[in-house]
């Protein structure tokens, strides 16, 4: 929505601007002045997170503990990219291992690109691999969105594995970890 006032705005005081501009923050609203009176509503999202087709927990011993793919007849196809990238996931370990033997990246970067996705990976100090494959019409996506993405993966796979009632090596069957997963997800349309 874009509305232009022609009257005249009255002025408001730093703090109850900085009030409106949280109301609005909270409801799913920002707000955006110009010195030309144009005040702008719309909803306010920090970055499009339901981007992924394909979101998958490889085990350190590179067996999958949790694949979640959209569309669901793609699943085969998903497995099978998610396989594939495993081996350039232990390509890029070892060299960023000879490289950095003590501080390591665990954001991997851009595994390699189809014609048709882009897979990304991420790695935990305890070998568990990330992989999310994201669809490769999608060019609004940018690396730092990709990296928040594996963050938030992390920290919920960090809740799964503090469950007591968790045996490490079982694939995840946690309600929690399946709703962030859902919410990074693309919608099936």
């Amino acid at each position: 929505m874009l509305t232009r006032l022609k009257t005249q705005v009255p002025l408001f005081s730093m703090n109850s601007y900085t009030t409106l501009r949280e109301k609005l923050k909270l409801s799913g609203l920002s707000l955006a002045s110009t010195n030309s009176h144009v005040i702008r509503l719309g909803r306010y999202s920090r970055h499009n997170s339901k981007m992924a087709v394909c979101i998958a927990v490889i085990a350190k011993e590179n067996y999958p503990l949790f694949i979640r793919s959209v569309p669901v007849q793609n699943e085969l196809k998903f497995h099978y990219t998610v396989h594939t990238s495993l081996d350039v996931v232990e390509e890029k370990i070892s060299a960023v291992g000879k490289a950095m033997a003590d501080q390591r990246e665990l954001y991997l970067g851009l595994l390699y690109p189809t014609e048709d996705y882009k897979v990304y990976g991420y790695v935990t100090n305890s070998k568990v691999k990330f992989v999310i494959v994201v669809d490769s019409s999608n060019t609004s996506l940018r690396d730092n969105e990709i990296r928040s993405m594996f963050r938030k993966l992390h920290n919920s796979f960090t809740d799964v594995m503090c469950n007591p009632f968790y045996n490490p090596g079982d694939t995840i069957q946690s309600k929690a970890f399946d709703s962030i997963v859902s919410s990074m997800m693309v919608q099936a349309s």
